[in-house]
Formats: C-alpha cells, structure tokens, sequence
C-alpha cells in the first residue's frame, strides 16, 4: 500500500508479497471519521469503499420551519464591524452566532483528487455510507457498478428519500455564494471562516437522481463471493453494526484485504459481526470507529428513559431527532419494556417522517438479517421488533409529517421521534419552535453525528431542557486492540480520529498497526 513508513511483516509474509502489497494504493476522499470514502488501486481494479455524506456542514445554515417562523424571519442580518462585508440577504445573526440564509448545502467527498469515472466498483458498508452515491455516479462520469446488501440498499432509498422530501417541501430559491468568496470568507467569524472548502458544497440531489442511482445497485449477501473481470474477488462479510451492514473482503490468488468499516461487537439487534473471515488478512483498511468511547451505550439508553421519564411527569413533552433508522428501533424497544413499569402506558409516543411506514415494516420483513433471537421470533410466528405490538395497541403512532392526520391525532404530554437529527430540515424544526420557549420540555440527542450544542446554536435563547445521550454502538480503540490480536492480519491502515493521519501528496494514510 502506498503509506508513508514501511510494512513490516511478523507472519514471514515474503519480500515479494510485500512488494507487491506496496504496489497498490489507497486514497481518502472524505474527512469524516465515520463517513468514509475510500478509493482502493488493487490488481488494476479499482475499488471505491463506501461514499458517505458529510452533512455536518449543514450546521451552518439556518433552519429550514414548515410554518412561517417569526422569529427566524426577525433574525438581523450580520454586517462586519467595519461596514466592509454586507450580505444582509445571505447571513443572518443569532444569538451571537452567524449562519447563512439560504437551503442547506452538503459537503462531498474529494472529487479533484482522482478521476472517478475511472471507478470499477463502489462497494457500500451500510445505509448511512452510502448518501453521496448519486452524486458519485451521476456527476462523475462513473460506468461501473455498485454492490450493497439488500437491507442497505432499501434503507438506504429511504433516508436519501427522506433527505430530498426535507428539502423539497421547503424550497429556498435564493442560493447564497458570495459568502464563499475566500477574500470574503476570511472576514466572516467563526466556524463560517474555517470552513474547508465550501465552494464544493452541494444543494441536495433529486429523486430522479436518487432513481438512477440505486439502478445501479447488485444485490449481494453473506459471504456470496463476486469476481471482478477474474483479477479480484469481493465478498460481504457481517460487520454487527446496522441492518445488513457489511465488512469486505477484497482477494486476489495472493493477497487478502480486508475493510473494517461501522462495525459492532454488541448484541443488537443485527446479525453479529464475522470475526473469523477477516483472519490472516495481508492487510486490514479500519474506517468508522466510534467518536464516543467513553459513552456506554447501555448506560446512554438508561440515562435516556430516565430523562423521557421525569420529563413526562412534570407534564412535559420530549423531542428525540434521529434517522428514520437504526438506533430508533432500539429506543422503541427500550421503551416498550420500560413504559409500563415507569407508569407511562397513556403517553402518545410519535414517529413522525415521510418514510416512517417503510421503516417500520423493513424492520419487521429483512429476518434473515437480524440476530438468532430476532430471527427465531419469526417462526413462532411473533414479529422480530416489540414496536409492532406498541403499533397495535396504539401507544406508538406514525405519521409522514405534522399535517393531516397528525393534527388532529396530536396530544401532549408526548413523545415525539423525528428528524433530522441536525435540526435544520424535517418536522424536527417545527417542534424546536413549538416547544423550545418552555422549560417543562426537554429534546434528548440519541445520534452522535452532530455537536448538540452547535445543533442548537440557531434556537437560542432556548428554555427547553437539553439531555445528550448520544448512543453509538461502533467500535472502539479497546474493542479493535483485541480484535486485530485475535484476526492476526500483517499490516493496519486506520482512518481514525485519535490518532493524526498521515498526508502524503494527496494520498492519506496511516498504518499505525504492522505488529500481530
């Protein structure tokens, strides 16, 4: 692998494997830690490993209400001490605090440092690493083809439906790009000034966009084994994380890579993760640990119920942003065996999105992808996932948004489930506005993406209670030290936070791992 430093090579791995291991090359296109785009020169095949979508940068931008908000419109326009910077129509101030008034914009992957439409293949990890793919295969000139289990592939339609209904049922058409004018940029205050290279956000895509490229897509399951033009062979392997999430196996006659990517060593509710394939790898890409370490997620789940707890019996109402999946459904089954005993069996709990039906029942139908306790459910026949049964005996209601039904079905003290978990877009905003100016309610942040207080930053002053319960089953640094010693694999790559990557003309790297 092309890295700064050398390969060293305890298992006897010859001069000449090593060799030609330090022929490939591997290239970071994405600077989230858990979002990674990762493009893979192997066997002259080359191999693009996940395209996820850092919308951290939307943190920057005002929210988006679904109601006329006078307040948000009341907001002033940020003018520079001096008078010399004036973009009253594009940044507004709050609270100290300047954003920018128009719809939010995306960062992308790194799209200069290499020609994508070189791409063979696009292998994806998991449904949240995969919201850049119609950027990525729409805009780039890409022919190739796309692999992903069939839970990814099905959840991940419906986040990225999620994210263009958000956007489209509040369009801005004012677009502010003055403000991205570096001589202009430098001025502004922070984070607006650091941010890195703004020019190359993006609006959201379109569903035909979307439609295009999830055509691309192959199904593929477990283990099933695809040959790429006989050179390379790819296979999925469990990685624990999320509804048929996958690690990867990349082989040729010689060599074996493996890439670690959001993977999980706790019992939830998907499959466990496949150690025993990943052993003896040449080497092991690792992208994707978790940004939480010291936050148990059994112990953020108690603190969770705990909080909705106090909060409804004071008369109160909570707001949970979240995704439209994953972590949801573990709350909801948190709940269901903690309402009863916390005397909050008549308290209406809401999901509230444009795909909350879908959600819902995926979870019930992918049981060949849920752990064996789930699985085994379903041949009793009883459903896999306790939120149906809260669905029957209408404690838990869902609704694709905050009109029609949901206004007259609507009552408080409630719970509510809805996004986007960075405040800006969704039926979440409404809520920030509706609830925020009462101390007696209170949001809890499950999702650990986002900076709950820079999520916040735009709502201020806010009475509301805040409870940041960020709940992250990803691995850790100690799970991974005793993963790599039992896999026994000859040479790490690791994208990681805590420890500062290496940057070597474009190509990023750090192989802070060669002993086994």
């Amino acid at each position: 692998m092309t890295a700064k430093g050398s390969l060293s090579h305890p298992l006897g791995l010859t001069r000449q494997l090593t060799a030609r291991l330090c022929e490939q090359s591997l290239y970071c296109l994405s600077g989230h830690p858990t979002l990674p785009c990762n493009v893979l020169k192997f066997k002259s095949t080359t191999i693009m490993l996940d395209c996820g979508l850092d919308t951290t940068s939307v943190l920057n931008f005002l929210p988006l209400p679904l109601v006329h908000s006078p307040r948000l419109s009341k907001l002033p326009s940020w003018v520079s001490k001096d008078g010399a910077v004036n973009l009253e129509k594009e940044l507004k101030e709050c609270a100290g605090r300047v954003f920018v008034d128009s719809q939010p914009e995306f960062c992308l992957p790194e799209k200069e440092l290499l020609d994508l439409s070189t791409i063979d293949v696009i292998l994806i990890s998991n449904y949240h690493c995969m919201m850049a793919l119609p950027y990525i295969t729409e805009h780039t000139g890409f022919t190739g083809t796309v692999y992903a289990t069939e839970p990814t592939l099905q959840i991940g339609r419906l986040l990225m439906e999620e994210l263009v209904n958000f956007m489209e049922r509040v369009p801005k058409a004012q677009a502010a790009t003055c403000w991205k004018n570096k001589e202009i940029q430098r001025m502004l205050p922070g984070p607006l000034k650091d941010a890195v290279d703004v020019w190359t956000w993006k609006r959201s895509y379109s569903m035909q966009e979307v439609n295009s490229a999830l055509s691309k897509v192959q199904l593929v399951g477990y283990s099933q084994k695809v040959e790429l033009f006989g050179a390379v062979q790819v296979s999925p392997l469990s990685s624990g994380y999320s509804l048929g999430s996958s690690n990867w196996i990349i082989q040729s006659h010689h060599e074996k890579v493996s890439y670690v990517s959001g993977s999980s060593l706790l019992t939830t509710h998907p499959q466990p993760m496949d150690q025993s394939s990943l052993k003896n790898s040449d080497v092991l890409i690792l992208t994707g640990l978790t940004q939480m370490p010291t936050a148990n997620p059994d112990g953020m789940l108690a603190e969770f119920c705990s909080n909705l707890a106090m909060t409804i019996r004071a008369g109160g109402n909570v707001l949970v942003p979240c995704y439209s999946s994953g972590v949801i459904y573990d709350l909801l089954e948190c709940l269901y065996q903690f309402i009863d005993n916390a005397s909050l069996g008549t308290t209406p709990f809401y999901f509230i999105s444009p795909v909350a039906n879908s959600s819902l029942e995926f979870s019930q139908i992918f049981a060949e992808w849920l752990c064996h306790n789930k699985q085994s459910k379903v041949y009793l026949p009883e459903p896999p996932f306790p939120h149906a049964e809260l669905i029957q005996t209408n404690k838990l209601k869902h609704y694709p948004s905050i009109h029609g039904d949901f206004s007259s079905d609507f009552r408080q003290p409630c719970v509510v489930f809805t996004g986007h978990p960075s405040l800006r877009f969704g039926d979440v905003v409404h809520f920030m506005e509706l609830w925020g100016k009462s101390s007696l309610n209170t949001i809890i942040f499950t999702e650990p993406d986002f900076s709950y207080l820079d999520a916040l930053a735009p709502y201020q002053p806010l009475a509301m209670k805040c409870v940041y319960c960020p709940i992250d089953t990803r691995l850790n640094f100690h799970q991974v030290s005793k993963l790599l010693k039992e896999v026994q694999v000859c040479c790490v790559v690791a994208f990681l936070c805590w420890n500062p990557i290496q940057k070597c003309g474009g190509v990023v790297l750090a192989p802070i791992y060669s002993e086994c």
